[in-house]
């Protein structure tokens, strides 16, 4: 938190009036207040709309009178001489004009007398006249050094309250500060304590536990995703270009590599007709990678408040470069940022959001690796493609005959079946001009007829259903055809 600290330093010694903190850790951006307060023997008043108006820095203080309406609060703080003044969660109270006027004459009265005004929020509910004075201080993730001082000072304090056994070795305790990266202290200090609640143990066995709790915890944010990838790029038919190309950027991802001046790697388009398999490709990557996987829904990050799917964004971003090393999988980036390249009516928010990715994506620290994935090349603004966003733009093409075979095999053992029972080669030839997902949907179909008769699937059910669905590449030929024409020249096959 030593990054925070000096910021908010540095903002009161440059006599900055007003400054906010948009977070939900509410503890960390007090204890950061806190700190430097008293470092620079300051006043502390903290206002809620609980408590009232009363002394930052003593537990259990008496509030001031009257000082429950914020307007009342802001009117006591601004009698104070050289103060800082902490309002949780004020914006909801600042739809009503009084108070949001009092707010700029209380912001104004603390510049004059060297004070602050510190606003702590969960973001949204500020009205643009009130972000147009303060200042934004961010509150940063913990780092591996900052996780590792965490788990033990909370394993120390469980001990302490109720005797545990831990048993960790050096190894085992980097791999549990590892999973925790990209949660916030209290989370990661929560996690640690839902581990050793039910055997009062903590030893290599929690590891998972940890990271169970945090794909819960990311998942319940709404900002990223944890996906599961495919343990071996068996499981992944055909793509043979990428999957060397990720072989050969594997070994760039080291140390050795950067001694030697290679960059990291950044990024992959992937390019394509629809259900051919890019989805599969985000997950070869990681596998290929042994990385995690974390999928960002950019459509989910809109949100009806000014500037605030902005701060979605860059949060998730950030939360992802905190998790690093990591693949960062923005699937269907064409329909999340489409608009950016028009005039679209949405007051310019799809171009603040697509120039949001960009900047990161220029100048992100190394380890987030991104992989994009688009179906419509004519809706991808023409800034993404502009060579240096990525490494490498390949193309999923349908896929070829050994690929097909490939696929139905991978298909039909995941539903149990031997594979050797089938004739593979039929199946790869009935199938010319089929996705995999298609060829996928044509063993369910299949197996479905099959069960309905009360027998075991055979290669006849399968090319059955083969011959009675035909494939996108069909009924949509003319579009495909004019996706495969664009991408010749332009993209690498990833087959």
């Amino acid at each position: 938190m030593l990054r925070e600290i000096d910021q908010i330093e540095s903002l009161l010694d440059a006599e900055h009036p007003c400054l906010l903190i948009e977070t939900f850790e509410e503890d960390d951006a007090l204890a950061a207040v806190r700190h430097v307060s008293v470092h620079k023997g300051l006043a502390l008043w903290l206002w809620s709309a609980a408590s009232g108006l009363r002394d930052g820095l003593m537990a259990g203080s008496t509030p001031l009178a009257d000082t429950l309406h914020p307007a009342g609060a802001l009117l006591r703080f601004a009698e104070q001489e050289r103060s800082v003044g902490v309002f949780l969660d004020l914006g909801a109270h600042l739809r009503d004009e009084r108070t949001r006027r009092v707010l700029r004459e209380t912001i104004d009265e603390a510049g004059r007398k060297r004070g602050a005004v510190v606003l702590i929020d969960e973001g949204g509910d500020l009205p643009a006249v009130i972000r147009a004075h303060a200042t934004p201080v961010e509150l940063t993730l913990p780092d591996e050094h900052e996780l590792e001082q965490l788990v033990r000072s909370t394993l120390r304090r469980r001990n302490e309250q109720l005797r545990i056994t831990v048993e960790l070795t050096r190894q085992a305790l980097a791999t549990v500060v590892r999973n925790l990266r990209g949660l916030t202290r209290r989370q990661a200090r929560q996690l640690i304590v839902d581990a050793v609640a039910e055997d009062r143990r903590f030893d290599a066995q929690d590891v998972n536990h940890v990271l169970a709790g945090k794909r819960r915890l990311l998942q319940g944010s709404g900002l990223l995703e944890f996906v599961e990838s495919p343990v071996t790029l068996d499981e992944v038919g055909g793509l043979r270009r990428l999957k060397a190309w990720l072989e050969s950027r594997r070994l760039a991802l080291g140390e050795e590599a950067k001694k030697y001046g290679l960059p990291a790697p950044r990024g992959v388009l992937l390019l394509g007709v629809q259900g051919a398999g890019k989805s599969l490709a985000a997950k070869a990557t990681a596998t290929a990678w042994q990385l995690p996987l974390m999928r960002l829904d950019v459509g989910a990050l809109y949100d009806k408040y000014i500037g605030e799917s902005e701060r979605q964004l860059r949060e998730s971003l950030r939360q992802a470069e905190s998790m690093a090393p990591m693949v960062l999988w923005i699937d269907e980036i064409e329909k999340a940022f489409a608009s950016a390249a028009s005039r679209s009516s949405d007051g310019g928010l799809s171009q603040r959001m697509f120039g949001a990715l960009l900047t990161w994506m220029q100048e992100r620290a190394a380890g987030a690796f991104l992989v994009a994935t688009a179906n419509d090349i004519e809706a991808l603004p023409p800034e993404l493609m502009r060579k240096g966003r990525f490494d490498e733009i390949f193309f999923v093409d349908l896929p070829t005959p050994d690929a097909r075979a490939l696929i139905a095999q991978v298909h039909l053992r995941k539903r149990g079946r031997d594979p050797a029972g089938f004739d593979l080669a039929a199946l790869a030839e009935a199938s010319e001009g089929f996705s995999g997902a298609e060829i996928e949907q044509a063993v369910v179909s299949g197996m479905s007829q099959s069960f309905a008769g009360g027998r075991e699937v055979r290669t006849e059910d399968i090319l059955a259903a083969l011959r009675t669905s035909p494939p996108l590449s069909v009924t949509m030929r003319e579009r495909i055809e004019s996706l495969r024409d664009w991408a010749k020249g332009r993209c690498v096959p990833a087959d």
